[in-house]
């Protein structure tokens, strides 16, 4: 099974960067979803380090560009991570 671990970076302030690595896919989506909503809905800024993201599903992709479309920053993505969010695809 492919495993997606998620975890803080740094102390817990205004903004809270999380961590991601493995693969963004399945049943992973909704569980991340989860927790991102947790931060989101305490009021506080949240920022995604996807640098140890090996790939995202369709489904990751579209909960991606959903919280990008709501504030989340999405930093250190590698450059085909970078290249699927920005086409939207993942072949």
């Amino acid at each position: 099974m492919h495993m997606l671990k998620i975890s803080q970076v740094g102390p817990p302030n205004h903004t809270i960067t999380l961590r991601l690595e493995g693969r963004l896919v399945g049943p992973w989506v909704a569980e991340a979803g989860k927790t991102f909503e947790r931060v989101i809905s305490e009021g506080r800024m949240l920022k995604l380090d996807l640098a140890e993201v090996e790939f995202i599903d369709t489904n990751g992709l579209a909960l991606l560009s959903s919280l990008k479309s709501r504030g989340v920053w999405l930093v250190e993505c590698s450059p085909f991570i970078a290249e699927q969010l920005k086409t939207g695809t993942n072949g």
